[in-house]
Order: structure tokens, then C-alpha cells, then sequence
């Protein structure tokens, strides 16, 4: 598809119009190399890969990205007392209307799903799919074998009609465990280990369906564009592969 040069810098987040028109005048945008002074100047949208002010881009229909959720960040455009998440990327991704897929608390760490494809986005969070995730919680005590035994039966949550049950949960070292939820309910982690009898002091989402964080090697933090086959994998449904032994 081919569009001018000013309308695909549009699309893709770096203003309006009139404001992609004046960057393209100024010469702050190249392609291949050339440096582009005409706005009207049609380009191939396919694999199309350009630079404004010398930073590097490329052509994206729709935007799907995994982030590495650090500590100390809320998942919101107008964050409450921590930074925002979108502090951690690129501008133009914030105006095109980019939006957590699902969320973490400030204090939680781990695989975020971001997107401006709002069937995607409704695909990845809706209840009646049941796409596992998997976290790693650190609780304020010893992980014993009555804990996960409690957990793996099923805790009752204040306004939940019935227990809560992960499909599964293993130990991890002496004050770890590894759960795999697909309920989504709200802090459900934090609530079912109270529920337990013990308290969660750190939270890290270590892998969304089948999609697993250390697979993508981001550091804290980093972000990446999900491909399609990484896209899938985040739908997979089935039990997501445990990261540490039963």
C-alpha cells in the first residue's frame, strides 16, 4: 500500500498532519537513507523503514510489544504516585493509542502486553478464554507442602461465590512458589496467598499463555515488537510450560 509521506508519519503517532508536514519540510526525515523535503512524496508502506532526527522506525499497521515491567510503575497514562509505564517507550507508540493488555500493580515486575489492536486486546483479556499466566510470588514465609496443598485445593475470596484454585502451583526455593492462574480476578494472587495464611512481599509475571518473558531476553525495564508466532503463543490456552520442576 502506498500512502504520501506525511499520512504515514501521521499513522503511525508523530502528530498531526500539519505537524508531520512541518518535519518532513524542515528535513528531520529520511528514507533509505535520503533525506525527504516533500511531504506529498508517496512511499510503500511494506517493510517501509525511515528515520526522524536520525532515530530509527518502521512502518507498523497495528503494534503489539512486550515490555518488562519494572518495579515502581503503574500501568496507566495518569499515574497515581509512581512513574507510568509508557514513560518506558517510544512517544509516538503513547499517541497512536497504545494500551496495556491486562495489567500489573506498581510493585509487580514482569511480562507486560501492550497494543493499539483492539481485537487483540479483547482476544488476550477475556474471561471466557482462560489464557493462563504464570507468576512467581516471594511470600513472607516458608513455602511448605500444607501451603501449596491449601492453595491447590482452592481458597474462598471475600465476594468470589466459590474457591479460587490455580491450575498449578509448585515450590520454588524455601520463599517462592510458581502459580498458574486463569481466572483473572483482581489482585488475585495477593488475595489467594492471605487467603492461605501468608503474605505476598513480591510479585513477577513470568510468562502470559504460552508466551514466556526470558525467552524474549529483555532486561528491566526493555521492550520488544511481538511477531506473529509470539503473538499466538500469548493466546495459547493450554497450560502454559512450568519454569521450574514439580
Amino acid at each position: 500500500m502506498k500512502l504520501t509521506l506525511e499520512r504515514v508519519l501521521q499513522s503511525q503517532g508523530f502528530g498531526s498532519r500539519r505537524a508531520c508536514r512541518k518535519l518532513i519540510l524542515r528535513g528531520a526525515v529520511s528514507v533509505a537513507g535520503e533525506s525527504f523535503v516533500r511531504p506529498q512524496s508517496e512511499v510503500e508502506t511494506q517493510d517501509l523503514q525511515w528515520t526522524v532526527h536520525g532515530e530509527p522506525w518502521r512502518y507498523r499497521p497495528r503494534v503489539y510489544l512486550a515490555l518488562y515491567k519494572p518495579p515502581g510503575t503503574e500501568c496507566s497514562r495518569k499515574p497515581s504516585h509512581h512513574a507510568s509505564v509508557f514513560e518506558l517507550l517510544p512517544a509516538p507508540f503513547d499517541a497512536r493509542g497504545v494500551q496495556p493488555v491486562g495489567r500489573l500493580d506498581h510493585d509487580s515486575t514482569g511480562l507486560l502486553l501492550l497494543s493499539d489492536d483492539g481485537a487483540f486486546i479483547h482476544n488476550q483479556t477475556t474471561p471466557r478464554r482462560h489464557i493462563p499466566k504464570t507468576y512467581v510470588a516471594t511470600i513472607a514465609d516458608e513455602v511448605t507442602p500444607s501451603l501449596i496443598a491449601s492453595l491447590r485445593a482452592g481458597v474462598k475470596l471475600h465476594a468470589e461465590p466459590q474457591p479460587l484454585a490455580p491450575r498449578a502451583c509448585r515450590r520454588v526455593d524455601e520463599n517462592r512458589l510458581e502459580l498458574v492462574l486463569d481466572q483473572g480476578k483482581y489482585h488475585q494472587v495477593k488475595r489467594m496467598l492471605a487467603a492461605a495464611g501468608t503474605r505476598c512481599i513480591a510479585l513477577h509475571r513470568s510468562a502470559i499463555g504460552a508466551l514466556r518473558l526470558d525467552a524474549l531476553e529483555l532486561a528491566s525495564g526493555a521492550w520488544c515488537d511481538l511477531d506473529e508466532s509470539q503473538r499466538a503463543l500469548a493466546a495459547e490456552t493450554s497450560l502454559a510450560t512450568p519454569l521450574v520442576a514439580p
